[in-house]
């Protein structure tokens, strides 16, 4: 029988998360925590990046809740849209960070080629925390998104990506997204029982 323990499965968006982001902060901090790794970070391809996060779910031993950034958000929303229901189940819920919108101007030509952006509602709980200063993506169009993909919204003022150069190293305040998300996952199963 599979473990009940939650596992947490990092998503990291195009280029990678290096080690001083806070997307490696959080691996190496929450406890039954994992990443997708991809066979390229930098020339990222829809079908082996969305191939690459079935592998990873399908694997699990345990339910996952998913935390992904930029591009692994639109990645996350692209497989939820195809994956198998049994691969669906074992999902509790995502917390999707700055996601890239892949379908503005300028949007850089290595990501392109994830548009058009899944729409379909996520079928778990998600939590989408964007930014009013995000260069890959506007206010208006993470909330957008988030109405979309059925997704509880925050938008933080000033915050640019949420990234590395936005100075979110370590992003300790944003563990307490994490804890939001889980307290909803928590009262919808009570919800049920």
């Amino acid at each position: 029988m599979a473990s009940q323990t939650t596992h947490y499965l990092i998503l990291p968006g195009w280029q990678g998360s290096p080690q001083e982001h806070w997307q490696s902060h959080w691996q190496r901090s929450l406890p039954n925590a994992g990443r997708v790794e991809q066979a390229n970070w930098e020339r990222p391809e829809p079908r082996a990046w969305v191939a690459a996060l079935q592998r990873e779910v399908a694997a699990a031993r345990g339910p996952l809740i998913l935390v992904a950034h930029s591009l692994g958000c639109v990645t996350l929303a692209r497989w939820a849209a195809q994956a198998p229901q049994a691969a669906l189940l074992k999902v509790r819920g995502a917390l999707l960070v700055a996601p890239a919108d892949v379908e503005r101007d300028n949007c850089p030509e290595a990501l392109r080629g994830f548009a058009p952006i899944a729409r379909q509602p996520l079928p778990f709980p998600s939590l989408l925390v964007g930014s009013d200063s995000d260069p890959a993506a506007s206010a208006e169009r993470a909330l957008q998104l988030a109405r979309d993909w059925g997704s509880e919204a925050v938008i933080l003022p000033g915050a640019g990506h949420i990234n590395v150069k936005s100075g979110h190293r370590r992003w300790e305040q944003g563990f307490a997204y994490l804890y939001r998300l889980q307290r909803r996952i928590e009262r919808q199963r009570l919800q049920r029982a």
